[in-house]
C-alpha cells in the first residue's frame, strides 16, 4: 500500500494540473511538460533512497520510461527497511551487509 500511495503521489497530480493546463491554454504539449515534468520531480526526490542518481530525473521526461521508473522507486523506497538490492559503488563506503534474521540485506 506504500509503494502505491508513493507512486501516487508522484504521478497524480502531474496527471491533474496537466489536464488544467491543456484546459486553460488549449496545448496538448503543455499538458505533457507539466505532466512529465512532475514525474521527474518525483524521481528527483525519491532516487537518492533508491539507489538512484538525482541527475536520472531526467528519465521522468520520458513518457512511459518515467512511469516505470517510478514505480520501481516507489517499491524500493517502500521496502527500505528491507533492501535487498545491491547498493551502487559509490554508496558502498555507507552500506553494510546484514547478518542472522535480516542476513541478504543491506543497510545503507
Amino acid at each position: 500500500m506504500l509503494a502505491v500511495g508513493l507512486f501516487a503521489v508522484a504521478v497524480v497530480p502531474g496527471w491533474t494540473l496537466g489536464g488544467l493546463a491543456e484546459r486553460w491554454t488549449g496545448s496538448q504539449v503543455f499538458d505533457w511538460l507539466v505532466t512529465l515534468g512532475w514525474s521527474a520531480a518525483g524521481i528527483r526526490v525519491l532516487a537518492p533512497y533508491g539507489s538512484y542518481r538525482r541527475r536520472d530525473a531526467w528519465l521522468g521526461l520520458v513518457p512511459l520510461l518515467g512511469w516505470y521508473l517510478l514505480c520501481v522507486l516507489a517499491w524500493r523506497v517502500a521496502l527500505l527497511p528491507y533492501r535487498d538490492w545491491e547498493p551502487r559503488a559509490d554508496e558502498l563506503w555507507r552500506a553494510r551487509w546484514l547478518t542472522g534474521d535480516l542476513m541478504g540485506f543491506w543497510v545503507c
